[in-house]
């Protein structure tokens, strides 16, 4: 086991080395070997800027080459890298907690009402058939530039995505399980907390990891149409400027913040589902 750990964290690094020096160097071997015609564009700093202007425009950015200070820069900039990575990772946290949380409550109780699916099943399709994306100018209309557009935008996204799990996993609880805690006198609201929703666990969990992503799209998206701070008004203005490296530092830190937010999720699902075989050895 720890050979293969090993061997696999050596190819891991060896892939990552391989991309950074084809990436840092490859344009000019490019040139050097190959007819213009047959040079990849995607090497061309000016689209994709290297690892090392990135590294300095993340310094810059992050308030680290200032000639003032550090404290001068942060306080003097009211959308450096610092606040725009908190105000993005805050609106989606927040989009994802109350699209999950609605979603998992709405999905239990359609889950386990056959009257209640039946009625609202037809909204709920013509809902999600709508592109949430296109909703949202209609939702910075409504909310304005500020932070609660972005949640917003954040919670329409989320919320059907672990809505259709939590549904679906509700509907597929055993039904003789269900029997047989009402022939022990359990009440409806007992059935659900001791049977329903340990089985539908498994669902939920496997909607939340993508709806993180999908939470930090919403945001993004929301910060590209119109936004005061955040990394998408980093990128906006960085592409106005025709500054690839400033916009490959915010997609760095937006990667960072996704794989931040995927861990702690899958934390909780292994602490939460421990009882299950595939997270005992992580329990």
């Amino acid at each position: 086991m720890s050979n293969s750990r090993t061997a696999v964290l050596f190819w891991q690094l060896a892939i990552l080395v391989l991309v950074l020096v084809v990436w840092q160097w490859g344009f000019e071997w490019s040139r050097a070997l190959l007819p213009k015609a047959y040079v990849p564009k995607i090497l061309d700093p000016y689209f994709v800027a290297k690892p090392s202007l990135i590294w300095q425009s993340f310094l810059r950015l992050g308030c680290f080459a200032d000639s003032a200070g550090f404290a001068a820069c942060i306080s003097g900039n009211d959308n450096n890298l610092w606040v725009a990575t908190l105000v993005t990772l805050k609106n989606t946290w927040w989009g994802f907690l109350f699209g999950s949380a609605s979603g998992i409550a709405v999905g239990l109780l359609l889950g386990r009402s056959d009257f209640l699916a039946r009625v609202f099943g037809p909204y709920v399709v013509a809902l999600n058939s709508i592109p949430r994306i296109a909703l949202v100018p209609l939702v910075i209309l409504i909310f304005g530039l500020g932070d609660l557009s972005k949640i917003a935008t954040a919670w329409l996204v989320v919320f059907f995505v672990v809505f259709f799990n939590t549904f679906e996993g509700t509907r597929a609880v055993d039904r003789d399980q269900i029997a047989a805690a009402r022939l022990l006198g359990a009440s409806e609201f007992t059935v659900l907390r001791t049977v329903v929703v340990p089985s539908a666990l498994a669902w939920v969990f496997a909607s939340l990891l993508p709806a993180v992503s999908f939470a930090l799209i919403g945001v993004i998206v929301g910060e590209f149409i119109g936004a005061e701070r955040g990394l998408g008004k980093l990128i906006i203005e960085a592409e106005a400027r025709a500054n690839a490296s400033e916009m490959m530092v915010a997609i760095f830190v937006m990667m960072f913040v996704g794989i931040l937010l995927a861990i702690a999720v899958r934390s909780l699902q292994s602490y939460l589902l421990r009882w299950q075989p595939q997270f005992e050895a992580s329990a």
